[in-house]
């Protein structure tokens, strides 16, 4: 898209009507998620949960992959990850290409608690869709990868991933 279309696009009423909507479909979407961080409060905080989202999603991660994913300095990723290192939910390891570098995995524990949430959100969203008529769910389907795309996201199939950014 050119930079003219897109500057054009930006003021015209059709184009806030369409941020409006995805406004609309964010907080639906946002709801959901809030329902399943609540199935597993008592065991990890959202951080946390991201955390664990973010080494199931993208495979084993070092350290500084999980700080620069959540914008924040080596010290509070490091502690974050101790915490859920002493809760059984990550495991470190020497990574196999260098071992001066340490990879974090998803304990079994911690794919359970990760399976759980993505569990909860899949069958929420498959009740509103279930109630949406079949070629209304592939036009959003189709727009949905779209707009992931667009933002950056992987597309892996994991509606986990809508709610938090990808790692630059």
């Amino acid at each position: 898209m050119s930079a003219a279309r897109g500057q054009q696009a930006e003021s015209g009423p059709r184009f806030t009507e369409q941020v409006e909507a995805v406004l609309w479909a964010s907080r639906a979407l946002v709801g959901i998620a809030a329902a399943s961080v609540a199935e597993v409060e008592d065991v990890v905080t959202v951080p946390h949960l991201r955390i664990l989202v973010m080494v199931d999603t993208r495979g084993p991660l070092n350290l500084g992959a999980v700080a620069d994913a959540l914008g924040v300095n080596p010290s509070n990723a490091s502690r974050a990850v101790d915490r859920l290192i002493k809760a059984g939910l990550l495991d470190r390891r020497d990574a196999p290409e260098d071992r001066r570098n340490l990879n974090l995995t998803l304990t079994a524990a911690g794919q359970k608690l990760v399976t759980r949430v993505s569990t909860h959100r899949r069958q929420a969203i498959s009740g509103v869709l279930d109630r949406m008529a079949p070629e209304d769910r592939d036009a959003l389907a189709s727009a949905l990868r779209r707009f992931a795309a667009a933002a950056g996201e992987p597309i892996d199939g994991d509606v986990l991933t809508l709610l938090w950014p990808p790692a630059h």
